[in-house]
Order: structure tokens, then C-alpha cells, then sequence
């Protein structure tokens, strides 16, 4: 009667005897593939209860059995049943995931980041070209103005005038280029614009319009002529440049720091990532997810902190990185700016 009392059918044993068995022999497994070493009763106390699972349990094989799950557990940390678990069925859609959240972030991070770089080059070329063509102008203007006149010969005059149509058509050229990065695109002055017609028409236009005339008979008439064209173009490159400036700026500034904090938690996760996975101890948490929101919040902010900033000796894309990899570094700053706030009050 007393026998029959302990002993439970297996339909009447409880769902976590079941997962206790299971987590136990992972563990026990783990050990045996790690070189740990388990003491005997605890190791009998697990292969007994398997032995006995589908006859039935008993009081006393329950009892061992979580006993020898406790030290197996205590004997093996960090690693758990859970990790084991977790390390055979749940790596792959976690790795899946953070290649999914790298990918997006870096789709929309090169591309941006590479029309900021594009776009700033060439623009400080521009303005470079339209100091250059100002100071032609200048030049052209005192060598053909009227008399009293340098003494400069007509060569040296002609290859000032053709260097000066040589950088309209350059700044021209550029700023065509910029505008396909901005938006929306500026219009291009009325002036520069063919009127319409077939291409040989309107490629007769733009050679009269940007090139010197041959023959070059008349120099001070071509330097006008190309002085009205330089005005035009001017007035064209600087309000692509203005632009770019305030689209690009508000992109680097407000934008890509979130970005560059999301890929920098991205690769603070999986940096964890693969040392659980190496020591067997990864466990998914939904704390991560968090953790992208901080991350996204640190990015927008911190350009705020000028302090902060200052300390570090790198770019606002760079500490917006390192914001998202160490989130902890960003709140310390904020504690001790608090701290300081606080003892002046």
C-alpha cells in the first residue's frame, strides 16, 4: 500500500518532472562533452529517472532527480539547461534577425553616407571654381578694361579668357551633377536652358553659350559675353550648394546619428551574441529590444551634450556608434552631469 501511494503514474507526473529530466540530461551531456566532472550519485540519480520515466515515478527518484539537477546547475555556471537548450534551437532565427537589422541599417546607411561624402566634395570644388572665376573676372576686367591697361600681351590675355570659360563650364558641369542629389532639384536659370527644338539646334545653343568664339577677334566682347554666362551659372552652383548644405546638414545631423547608434547596438548584440554562443551561455531576452529604443534615444540627443562630445575625440557619427555599442557610457555621462547639477544647486 505504501509502495503504491509513492508511485505515480506517468499520466499523473507532473509537466516539470518531465523538464527537470530533460534539462538534467543536457546538462549531464554538456559535462560529459566539457571534461567536467560529476559525482556518481548524481549521475545515477539522473540515468535512474530516465530509467523509470515510462514505468512510473516515485517520491524518491523525483527528489534525487532535483537534487542532482541543483548541482549539476550550481556545478556548471554560467552555463544552464536553459542555454543548452536555447544554443540547439534558438540561434538561428536570432542570428537571422540581427542579419536582417544589419542589413536594413547598412541599405540605408552607405548609400547616404556616400551621397554626403559626394556631395560635400563637390561642392567645396565649386566654391573653389567661383573664387577662381571671381578673381578671373577681375582680372579680365583690368587687363581688357579701358585704357590705362597693364601691359599684358594678347597671348597672356587669351589664355587668361579661355582658363576663365574652362571654369564656368566646369562650376556649370558640377552643379548639373548636384543637382541630382538634392531635393527637390533646383531649376536651372532660363538662360541655360536650350530653347527647344532638335539636339543639334540646342547643342549650338550651349557651345555659344559656354565656349569662346572663333575666331577670337574680339576679347573684351567674348570676356562680357562669358561674364553674363558666368552670373547665370554663379547664381545656379550657389543655390544648389545652399541646398545641399541645409539637406545634407539636416540628414548628418538628425538622422544618421540614429542610425549609426542602431548599427551600433546591432553590433554590440552580436559581439554578446558570439561569446554566448562560444560558452554555451546565450539566453534570448527581450531586453534587446529596449535597448534599441536607448539606443535610437542616445543617437537623437547627443548632440545636445556638447561636454560629451568635447571629451571624445572623434566625429558626432562616431560617438553616435559608440552610443549605441555602450549604452552605459552615455548614461554614466548623464548621471555625473546630474550629479554636478545637483551639488551646484
Amino acid at each position: 500500500m505504501a509502495e503504491a501511494n509513492q508511485t505515480q503514474s506517468d499520466a499523473g507526473t507532473p509537466a516539470y518532472f518531465n523538464e527537470a529530466l530533460e534539462d538534467a540530461e543536457r546538462l549531464l551531456k554538456y559535462a560529459a562533452e566539457m571534461g567536467v566532472d560529476v559525482d556518481a550519485e548524481t549521475r545515477s540519480a539522473v540515468l535512474r529517472a530516465r530509467a523509470t520515466f515510462s514505468s512510473g515515478w516515485t517520491v524518491d527518484t523525483a527528489d534525487k532527480l532535483l537534487l542532482a539537477l541543483t548541482q549539476l546547475g550550481a556545478g556548471l555556471k554560467p552555463v544552464s539547461a536553459s542555454s543548452l537548450k536555447a544554443y540547439q534551437s534558438e540561434t538561428r532565427p536570432t542570428m537571422r534577425n540581427y542579419l536582417i537589422v544589419a542589413i536594413a541599417l547598412s541599405a540605408v546607411i552607405i548609400p547616404v553616407s556616400i551621397a554626403t561624402f559626394v556631395t560635400s566634395n563637390i561642392s567645396d570644388e565649386i566654391r573653389a571654381d567661383i573664387t577662381k572665376a571671381n578673381a578671373l573676372t577681375v582680372k579680365l576686367a583690368v587687363e581688357l578694361g579701358p585704357p590705362p591697361r597693364p601691359e599684358v600681351s594678347q597671348g597672356d590675355e587669351i589664355a587668361d579668357l579661355q582658363e576663365y570659360g574652362a571654369t564656368v563650364r566646369l562650376i556649370y558641369a558640377r552643379a548639373r551633377r548636384l543637382n541630382w542629389l538634392v531635393f527637390p532639384h533646383v531649376q536651372i536659370p532660363p538662360p541655360l536652358l536650350p530653347p527647344k527644338g532638335d539636339a543639334a539646334n540646342q547643342a549650338k545653343y550651349l557651345k555659344e553659350k559656354f565656349e569662346l568664339p572663333i575666331p577670337l577677334d574680339n576679347l573684351p566682347a567674348a570676356r562680357d559675353a562669358m561674364i553674363v554666362t558666368y552670373q547665370d551659372v554663379r547664381y545656379f552652383a550657389q543655390t544648389i550648394a545652399s541646398d545641399i548644405l541645409t539637406f545634407y546638414g539636416a540628414i548628418n545631423s538628425c538622422v544618421l546619428p540614429i542610425l549609426y547608434a542602431l548599427l551600433g547596438t546591432c553590433a554590440y548584440l552580436l559581439k554578446t551574441f558570439e561569446d554566448q554562443m562560444t560558452n554555451r551561455t546565450f539566453l534570448p531576452s527581450r531586453a534587446n529590444s529596449a535597448r534599441f529604443l536607448i539606443a535610437a534615444i542616445g543617437g537623437t540627443v547627443i548632440g545636445l551634450f556638447s561636454g560629451f562630445t568635447t571629451q571624445a575625440a572623434a566625429s558626432p557619427l562616431a560617438l553616435a556608434f559608440l552610443v549605441g555599442y555602450a549604452v552605459e557610457v552615455f548614461f554614466a555621462f548623464l548621471e555625473g552631469l546630474i550629479k554636478s547639477f545637483t551639488r551646484s544647486t
